[in-house]
């Protein structure tokens, strides 16, 4: 039987923000570092340098500041992106004049993933921004560009509002989409790729967890090393733009690249790759099995 649009909206959905938990508490220390790393390069020699410097001034919880606006944004994106997702593998079924049951190609999926992408980027860009404040508030304060951090979620949020009203939550909103429309073409058409491969001719479908992960794992690694500038340039946008007036993508392109140099912009790629194995892995093994699990109760 086939499942209503309705409720195939709401398993994907549902299915979408459980891989998004995953994924966060999985690599959230590594994101940490990454957000760090790139906002602040001359503060940190390296990943085992900023471990150990995070440590001793803020203690074990601050490897996890910002968790809460990171769960926030990786529930909501997941579960925005993979709805879309869905929507989107139908449009592209349409396109290329495909029947509701043909299987797309990886190539076909990849671009089912990059078009959901511009939608998940509108729920992501505001929580994102957050949490990348959060993250780096103790290096803002140090560098002496504010006098006083703001420590919660909520007195962050008020701060924004109270500087730049509701639109304040969109800044690098172009760097969020730049990053994102090229980066999740990679991101499920590495995935699809590598369940392919795995697959050995046999339905996808029936892949067990370690494939699972080692393709979700490819498929993240196949997004960051392609767009990680781009990410570092919206980091820099959306931490320095609280102490006040930051220059936009190409701006601060120019000015990262001028002043720091080409290195500048891999800043913190090293704790990101060594995230985006586990946490990407956690993420489509937890999507795969409760979209299963939940089409399974509704399928007869």
């Amino acid at each position: 039987m086939r499942t209503n649009p309705a409720i195939q909206a709401a398993i994907d959905l549902t299915a979408g923000a459980v891989g998004g938990t995953a994924c966060v508490m999985t690599g959230q220390p590594f994101d940490t570092a990454k957000v760090k790393m790139q906002t602040f390069p001359d503060m940190y020699r390296g990943l085992v340098d900023c471990f150990v410097k995070t440590y001793k001034q803020v203690g074990f919880r601050g490897f996890y500041k910002g968790t809460t606006p990171a769960l926030v944004a990786n529930i909501a994106e997941n579960a925005v992106l993979f709805m879309c997702y869905g929507f989107c593998q139908k449009i592209v079924r349409k396109i290329a004049g495909l029947d509701r049951k043909a299987k797309l190609s990886d190539l076909q999926n990849a671009a089912a993933g990059s078009f959901a992408s511009a939608f998940a980027t509108l729920v992501l860009c505001p929580t994102e921004l957050v949490k990348c404040r959060l993250q780096t508030m103790h290096e803002m304060q140090l560098s002496g560009k504010i006098v006083q951090g703001h420590n919660t979620v909520w007195s962050v949020i008020k701060a924004v509002l109270q500087k730049d009203g509701p639109f304040g939550f969109y800044r690098g909103l172009s760097s969020t989409l730049l990053r994102e429309i090229p980066g999740y073409f990679l991101f499920f058409g590495g995935y699809e790729l590598s369940r392919t491969f795995f697959s050995f001719g046999r339905p996808k479908e029936e892949l067990g967890p370690a494939a699972l992960m080692v393709s979700g794992g490819f498929g993240g690694m196949c997004l960051w090393i392609a767009v990680y500038p781009i990410d570092c340039i919206k980091s820099r946008i959306q931490v320095l733009s609280m102490a006040g007036k930051q220059a936009g993508f190409m701006g601060t392109f120019v000015s990262v690249f001028q002043n720091e140099g080409v290195f500048a912009l891999y800043s913190g790629l090293k704790p990101t790759m060594i995230r985006a194995f586990p946490a990407n892995g956690a993420l489509f093994l937890a999507y795969e099995y409760s979209r299963k699990l939940m089409m399974n109760q509704f399928d007869t």
